[in-house]
């Protein structure tokens, strides 16, 4: 009975082969147990608010030639009001964008005020690029939509919409 052609049987591995499978009697050891299963890094879920999203578009709109302020003349000017009070509401970098995030996916509205001269096409489409850019580098969520809203030209002899503050 010598004769394996043919044969179903597996084949019996010889004495150099019984290291490769984990030792004599050629028990395979098992690597060391991964408690919980699977890559650490997939344990778990990452939930980021809508605040988070808002400044880091806030910010990365701000970058781009051409943005003189984010929001409208009445947000800023409450928003100015705001920054005077502590614990006054939503961070200044953040006024003008609202974001809608979801779990893979985010959505952004944003208002800016731009500079007279520039165009305002090409305005909106770098404030697109740039956001898009950031938003997705930094949360990885998917940016399926930038809205944006421009309610206002800076010309150049305008003083700032900020209010005086109030002598008492």
């Amino acid at each position: 009975m010598s004769d394996t052609m043919g044969s179903s049987r597996p084949e019996m591995s010889g004495p150099g082969d019984r290291e490769a499978e984990g030792g004599i009697g050629g028990t395979r050891k098992s690597s060391p147990a991964r408690r919980g299963g699977g890559d650490p890094g997939t344990r778990g879920r990452t939930t980021i608010a809508d605040g988070v999203v808002e400044k880091i578009a806030g910010l990365a709109a701000r970058e781009v030639d051409g943005v003189h302020a984010m929001g409208s003349g009445l947000s800023r000017t409450f928003g100015a009001v705001r920054d005077r009070v502590p614990g006054g509401g939503k961070a200044a970098v953040a006024r003008g964008v609202k974001a809608e995030v979801g779990e893979v996916q985010t959505a952004l509205d944003i208002e800016i005020v731009v500079d007279y001269g520039v165009s305002i096409s090409d305005v909106a489409r770098a404030v697109r690029e740039n956001v898009i850019a950031a938003v997705e580098r930094m949360t990885g969520l998917e940016v399926v939509e930038v809205n944006i809203a421009v309610s206002d030209v800076k010309l150049p002899d305008e003083e700032e919409d900020e209010p005086e503050p109030r002598l008492q």
